[in-house]
């Protein structure tokens, strides 16, 4: 039988207005379940912390969610329409290690590149992008690093770099994993602050973050996750002693649950490999 869903996994009916619906989503790795009938709606405007632990699920949610990775069974929406449909709306800051910090190019061509949608493909980046560029690096204190190599620059540097191509993007859902992952204080300092604002400003941040110590201090909204979701709703609700020792015990029996009833329905093995970190 697949794992059942207790009281603190069921929310109100999807609403066209949540900036992000998951629709009862599954996906799975050599019929081995990573997510299972996982079924969310964000709050517009949140700030929203993703905590689980390793290997819950967190990254493959955001993946799915950007179409990187198949899903097994569901659906997602981005403000109530097809993902496909809203991609202009979306930005996305990934893990540091999964980026070749070796490439040639500049911070300023990386901010850059977030502004492909505007200029078009294939087409050269004019003054004024590139100005909006440099711009979105003074945001996140990089002005003087625009012309640095992106793998010369520090761990803190690199995630401002790339939190700054996301906001070039100027998207209204922002996608982070683990942007506190490595960082100094002052980079940190720097992230959540760039991250209220754009609270105020009306967007909405999903963020995975590992740090049980701030995760109260830096959130408004969470969202607890092992394979499915263990709770979700504003952190003074959900940041409890109960929920935090569903989410982070019991792991290897829900999963052992989860591929047997995958196995019974005979759905499609997924991808072959998974990164390190989900």
């Amino acid at each position: 039988m697949p794992p059942t869903a207790t009281s603190s996994t069921l929310g109100p009916e999807h609403s066209a207005a949540s900036p992000l619906s998951v629709h009862d989503v599954t996906v799975a790795y050599r019929r081995a379940p990573v997510l299972w009938d996982v079924d969310y709606d964000a709050p517009p405007r949140g700030l929203i912390g993703m905590v689980g632990p390793n290997g819950a699920g967190k990254s493959t949610l955001l993946k799915a969610v950007l179409g990187l990775v198949p899903m097994t069974s569901g659906r997602i929406e981005v403000f109530g329409r097809p993902v496909a449909t809203q991609r202009a709306r979306i930005a996305y800051v990934p893990q540091r290690e999964s980026v070749d910090w070796d490439f040639p190019v500049t911070a300023l061509d990386v901010v850059a590149m977030g502004r492909y949608r505007r200029i078009g493909w294939f087409r050269r980046v004019s003054r004024a992008h590139r100005d909006a560029a440099r711009a979105c690096l003074d945001q996140v204190g990089l002005a003087d690093y625009a012309g640095r190599q992106i793998g010369q620059l520090s761990g803190g540097q690199q995630q401002r770099v790339f939190l700054a191509r996301a906001l070039a993007q100027e998207a209204d859902l922002y996608l982070m994993d683990e942007p506190f992952a490595g960082v100094d204080a002052s980079t940190e300092r720097t992230i959540i602050d760039i991250l209220r604002r754009l609270q105020r400003e009306g967007k909405t941040c999903l963020v995975v973050h590992h740090d049980l110590h701030t995760v109260g201090e830096y959130f408004d909204h969470l969202l607890l996750l092992n394979v499915r979701v263990v709770a979700a709703g504003p952190t003074e609700n959900v940041l409890t002693e109960d929920l935090l020792r569903k989410t982070y015990g019991g792991r290897l029996t829900l999963l052992d649950r989860a591929g047997a009833a995958l196995e019974q329905q005979g759905s499609p093995a997924g991808p072959a490999v998974e990164s390190s970190r989900s």
